[in-house]
């Protein structure tokens, strides 16, 4: 039974001893599941984080190595590149006295990527839970929309979770609304994909980050961190859910990446929108089509051949209010 005090999403995950948080868009997108972390961690949970990660770990050496495309990110890590969220997020964990190891997936399609995900279940020894997180909602598209956003990683792993039919709770919480808008994501199409799931019995509810409590002082101080990290690619998504819970309002700049475009960070983006992973992989069209897939490009491939059979497109909507 949910109950108004205490989000839907909470209450799926109270009997829940050992969670994986896992950010699914890779890149940055853990971050997003670092408030969630820690609040079930201050809950009593066991919880874990991992990242379908955009960095070289085929470069990593031994030490790191957990299982088959599987590796273990820790503050120490030796860095390959400039470009390294997993590592930046393991140094801010040992710094504040917390678990620093940070799991790592390579980017691959749907079959590897799932044997990845048993592979790290059976070295944690278990979990009750999996969150898929997303830095945005394009990961809500269900594949007839005008515009899907970068769908592909989104997509191997949520088709990967959704194979994982032994652990008993898998959820998707996504934190960053409207940040998707210059990949031509239509968010008025966002909140009827919603509407929609909130109909078939899977949507559970939102609620906000709040600037305050001891998530989002943690938040804001890791995404600075991880911006001081990466000062040559600092994520817009991230920067903007952080100028969002601190209050910012409008086109607010943060960085040189943004130059030329128009940002309009507003309180909806301190929002997690949270929703159960097998009915938003049921309402998909076209996420059977990825089980075969070995290669993150054929992902690609895949996506572009079904937009090709569409009879027709969902049109954008303005937002009317």
């Amino acid at each position: 039974m949910f109950s108004l005090s205490e989000p839907a999403f909470f209450t799926r995950l109270r009997e829940a001893r050992r969670v994986l948080v896992v950010g699914a868009g890779g890149g940055f997108d853990v971050y997003a599941g670092l408030p969630l972390a820690l609040a079930l961690r201050s809950a009593g949970k066991e919880v874990h984080l991992a990242s379908l990660s955009f960095a070289d770990l085929y470069g990593l050496g031994p030490d790191s190595r957990v299982a088959e495309d599987v590796s273990a990110v820790r503050a120490d890590t030796p860095l390959r590149g400039d470009y390294f969220p997993e590592r930046s997020l393991a140094q801010w964990l040992r710094s504040q006295g917390l678990p620093e190891t940070v799991y790592a997936f390579p980017l691959t399609g749907v079959g590897p990527l799932r044997a990845a995900y048993r592979a790290l279940l059976a070295h944690l020894g278990g979990v009750d839970a999996i969150v898929l997180v997303d830095g945005g909602t394009d990961i809500l598209m269900r594949g007839d929309e005008h515009g899907l956003g970068t769908p592909e990683e989104d997509m191997a792993s949520l088709a990967a979770v959704a194979g994982l039919e032994e652990v008993p709770h898998r959820l998707v919480a996504c934190l960053g609304f409207g940040v998707d808008a210059h990949h031509g994501v239509n968010h008025s199409l966002v909140l009827e994909n919603l509407a929609a799931l909130d109909r078939a019995g899977g949507y559970l509810g939102a609620f906000s980050l709040p600037r305050e409590s001891p998530e989002g002082v943690a938040y804001l101080d890791a995404v600075d961190h991880a911006q001081r990290c990466h000062e040559s690619r600092p994520s817009i998504v991230h920067g903007s859910v952080a100028a969002a819970v601190r209050g910012a309002f409008g086109d607010v700049r943060f960085t040189e990446r943004t130059r030329g475009s128009e940002l309009f960070v507003n309180p909806l983006m301190t929002l997690y929108f949270c929703v159960d992973l097998p009915a938003l992989a049921r309402a998909n069209l076209y996420l059977d089509r990825l089980e075969e897939t070995v290669l993150m490009r054929q992902i690609s491939t895949v996506v572009a051949g079904f937009r090709e059979e569409l009879p027709r497109q969902r049109p954008p909507r303005v937002f009317p209010h």
